[in-house]
């Protein structure tokens, strides 16, 4: 009961305050994520908010929900599906135990580069991934950039994956993630972003991986002053509304919100390349130590989780292979 105490009083709480469904009646939609109002994907969802209106001519509003206003990425997941709120982001990492063709996206080296992520995600691929959600009451709306990954570490540099042996290093709620890092050589451990600053301060773990601006948004470089940019993963964020809340949208709301999120995600991609030039910039003047490793080493050591895949998930694993077929 303790376990699910806190969802149950986000969701009174959602309830009595009157958000909910929409209905031909109602013209807002509620959107709710756990991001801070710095961030390039707050702003991002903020451009959509106002999109939405000038589309709709006041018809339709956005209202946005940041800093876990309403709860974590995975209650909030839970909150759309049953219509409480109507829109969220979140980690295609924490989608991935919702939605499980998601789980393709924590392959560690699938996707090559900024231009090899964009062709996946504006084509064919992408498009099948968003929708794939549906029979789990989530529909997805566009993808935000979230950058590539890399270890940060406390009291040594990681430049070969033989300098994970033994480490324990906090990673997100994904299998793939988990799976990753004792390929590595390293010891996951699973445990909450809020939690994180104080486990490295305190040596609960000895390092974490991040994209570079929220490494610096975290101030989790005053505590971790190894950076090793191996770029291991491209996980991207994922704008999604529930299936409930899609299908009260007339068609025409259905249309607004659909370029609004396209737009934004636009927009979000060129504040995103800008924010993380001013990360690695701070970081770097504030005595960071910056490591740019030899990739290939570390692409190697995680060649057996493709082969396990193969065997264990063909399916998923054909889904892989068409990404790097991608050019």
């Amino acid at each position: 009961m303790k376990r699910f105490y806190p969802l149950l009083v986000i969701i009174f709480l959602i309830l009595y305050s009157g958000c909910g469904e929409i209905t031909n009646d109602v013209d807002t939609i509620r959107l709710a994520h756990g991001m801070n109002t710095t961030h390039p994907v707050h702003k991002a969802m903020v451009v959509m908010a106002e999109l939405v209106k000038e589309k709709s001519d006041g018809q339709l509003e956005v209202i946005v929900y940041p800093n876990q206003q309403l709860g974590t990425e995975r209650q909030l997941l839970e909150l759309v599906q049953i219509g409480s709120i109507d829109i969220t982001k979140v980690s295609s990492a924490v989608l991935e135990n919702f939605v499980p063709q998601m789980r393709v996206f924590s392959l560690p080296y699938l996707i090559r580069d900024n231009d090899h992520a964009i062709q996946i995600l504006d084509g064919e691929i992408g498009l099948e991934l968003l929708l794939a959600g549906e029979p789990y009451l989530l529909r997805g709306l566009t993808y935000y950039d979230s950058g590539q990954r890399s270890f940060y570490t406390k009291d040594r540099p990681i430049e070969t994956p033989s300098d994970l042996q033994g480490m324990r290093v906090r990673v997100m709620e994904s299998q793939m993630a988990v799976n990753m890092i004792e390929t590595m050589g390293g010891a996951p451990t699973p445990i909450s972003f809020g939690e994180l600053y104080t486990a490295l301060q305190q040596g609960v773990v000895d390092g974490a991986e991040n994209n570079l601006p929220s490494f610096l948004s975290t101030r989790h470089y005053e505590v971790a002053r190894y950076l090793s940019l191996d770029e291991h993963t491209m996980l991207p964020d994922v704008l999604l509304i529930g299936t409930h809340s899609w299908e009260l949208l007339t068609e025409q709301q259905q249309i607004w919100v659909q370029e609004a999120a396209d737009s934004s995600a636009i927009y979000q991609r060129k504040i995103w390349a800008e924010a993380e030039l001013e990360a690695l910039r701070i970081v770097e003047e504030d005595g960071v130590t910056v490591i740019y490793p030899d990739k290939t080493p570390f692409m190697e050591s995680t060649l057996p989780i493709y082969e396990a895949l193969r065997i264990s998930n063909p399916q998923l694993y054909q889904l892989a292979q068409r990404i790097r077929e991608t050019e």
